[in-house]
This record gives structure tokens, C-alpha cells and sequence, in this order.
């Protein structure tokens, strides 16, 4: 059963006369009702009583009209939506983010991206870098948003999004100076929480050696995999933190987000959009420009 037979059909059923049908649709009677004889000779039953005031539906084509009209209602749905998709205005999008990128920059591009793009569907998690990294590799995200430098293996695109500096976390019994910062030393003294080894290595190291640098011990006394479990943990004076100073919007009861006085030792943080390199644009490029658009 061709589809052109069942658009005319419906037409037919809808106009009640072939000559209101074809001028409708664009095409010469002669070639709409034998495209009609084609349908009933092909479903062998007559759709249609012929008389000089119209067409009228047997009770064969009364049987099938609703069937049509809804068969051919989402086949046109369909192929708008692919259309949708092949100009990247419909399908998934698979996004993974750090907390720090969840408070200004994800919102900012999703309510950017759902205006010019209403019909894409958004699977949103919070991961870490490690997670991340696995999961591109393994093709479960089309983008993430994660701390750098960070090597993932396979074709990938990589942008800078921004660079911000760190601030301490900590709790209310870090001596605070006359001008509100806390010391690198004393941060040093309290011990840090922070993440594991393997989430951001680099950000670790660099942190630990400007301690060591202030002349103290630096050692990290408690490992964390999140955000809200660092800011746990400092509330419960297991230690103090360092975060990116976009966290200072949080609440967190029992801590305090302050500046550090020898900031200039510590590294900024690198805050990028890594996304597989396709040979077709996808959804992923176009979200990892409206990540790095600025404000």
C-alpha cells in the first residue's frame, strides 16, 4: 500500500467531492481517482460511493479512516522529527558536569540551547573527572565538563571554557585574619579534604606544593568524590578544602568560604568541555559553544 494512495484517500474522505480533493492536493481528478482505483484494487473492497454529489465512504473505508488518519499523522511527525535531527534541532544529549559547572554555566547554555533547539531531549549527571573520562571513552556521554588538564583516549574536541581561582573551605575554628582571608599555612596545618588521587591528580599535586612551599607538612587527612561530601566533611572539622570560588554561592551549615592570602601560589582552575571529534556536526558542538559563550 503506497502512501500517496492513503493521502488521497484521506483527502476524498475529508473534501467529499474528488474535485475539491484535487485541487487540495495539486493534481489533475483524472490522476486522483485512479490513484483511488489502485487503493481499492489493492485492498479489494470499494472505499468510496461515486455519485454526482460527491464521494461518500463505504463501510469499508468508514473502518479505515481513523487507522489512516493517524498512521499518516505520525508518519509526518516522524519525518519532521528527522529532519529535526539531521539539522541537530532534535534527538539526546547526554551531558556530564563537575558541581563547580552546575551553578552558573550548565543552566546558562541549557536555557540557550532548549531556544533555538525546543524538541532535544537532556540526560543530565553529575560525575566526577574519573567518571567522566570513562565515559566518554566508552561513549555513554556526548559531552562533559570537567576539570583539565585531563587526557582522554580517542578522537575528542577539547575547549576552554574558564579559568577561575580557588578559595579555602572551612570551618569556624580556622583562624581568620583582620582582612577576612585565612592563611595557606594554616590550611596546611588543619590537613585537606579533598578529592582522590585519581579524579584530578594535577589540581592535587599543585595544591600540596604550594603548601610544602609555605614550609609545612601538606598531606591530605580525608578523600572525598563529591562536592557536598568535601563540604560534609569540613563541616565536621575533619580538615578544610579548597574549591573553585564558584562554590561560594553554597550553604553549607558550619562552613565558611574564604580568600586565601598567598593566592598568587595557588594554580587557577581549568574548567573545559571535552566532546568525541565526529565528521558531521552534532549536538555536542553546538552545547560545547553556547557552554563557552560568555555572559
Amino acid at each position: 500500500m503506497q502512501l500517496h494512495h492513503l493521502r488521497h484517500f484521506l483527502a476524498i474522505a475529508e473534501c467529499g467531492t474528488l474535485t475539491r480533493a484535487a485541487d487540495q492536493l495539486g493534481i489533475a481528478q483524472p490522476a486522483l481517482s485512479q490513484s483511488i482505483k489502485k487503493l481499492e484494487a489493492e485492498l479489494g473492497v470499494k472505499v468510496f460511493m461515486r455519485s454526482q454529489r460527491g464521494a461518500t465512504l463505504t463501510m469499508a473505508g468508514q473502518a479505515i479512516l481513523e487507522d489512516v488518519r493517524l498512521s499518516l499523522s505520525r508518519i509526518d511527525a516522524a519525518e519532521v522529527h528527522a529532519r529535526q535531527i539531521g539539522q541537530g534541532l532534535a534527538g539526546t544529549l547526554r551531558i556530564a558536569f563537575v558541581a563547580s559547572a552546575a551553578y552558573e554555566m550548565l543552566p546558562r547554555a541549557l536555557r540557550a540551547h532548549r531556544a533555538i533547539a525546543p524538541n532535544v531531549q537532556y540526560v543530565l549527571r553529575e560525575m566526577n573527572n574519573m567518571e567522566q573520562v570513562a565515559a566518554l571513552e566508552k561513549g555513554e556521554i556526548d559531552i562533559g565538563v570537567l576539570y583539565t588538564p585531563e587526557a582522554v583516549n580517542g578522537r575528542m574536541r577539547q575547549r576552554l571554557l574558564n579559568r577561575h581561582r580557588l578559595v579555602a573551605v572551612v570551618h569556624e575554628d580556622v583562624p581568620v585574619g583582620a582582612d577576612g582571608k585565612v592563611s595557606l599555612r594554616d590550611l596546611a596545618r588543619e590537613g585537606l579534604v579533598f578529592f582522590g588521587q585519581d579524579q584530578v591528580p594535577h589540581l592535587r599535586g599543585e595544591i600540596l606544593s604550594a603548601m610544602q612551599r609555605m614550609g609545612e607538612e601538606a598531606h591530605v587527612v580525608q578523600e572525598a568524590n563529591r562536592t557536598l561530601t568535601v563540604l560534609a566533611c569540613v563541616s565536621a572539622k575533619c580538615g578544610v578544602s579548597l574549591l573553585s570560588s564558584l562554590m561560594r554561592g553554597i550553604s553549607f551549615p558550619g562552613v565558611h568560604f574564604r580568600e586565601v592570602r598567598e593566592r598568587q601560589m595557588l594554580p587557577m582552575l581549568e574548567l573545559s568541555a571535552i566532546w568525541p571529534a565526529r565528521s558531521r556536526p552534532t549536538l555536542a558542538d553546538d552545547f560545547a559553544k553556547l557552554l563557552a559563550a560568555e555572559r
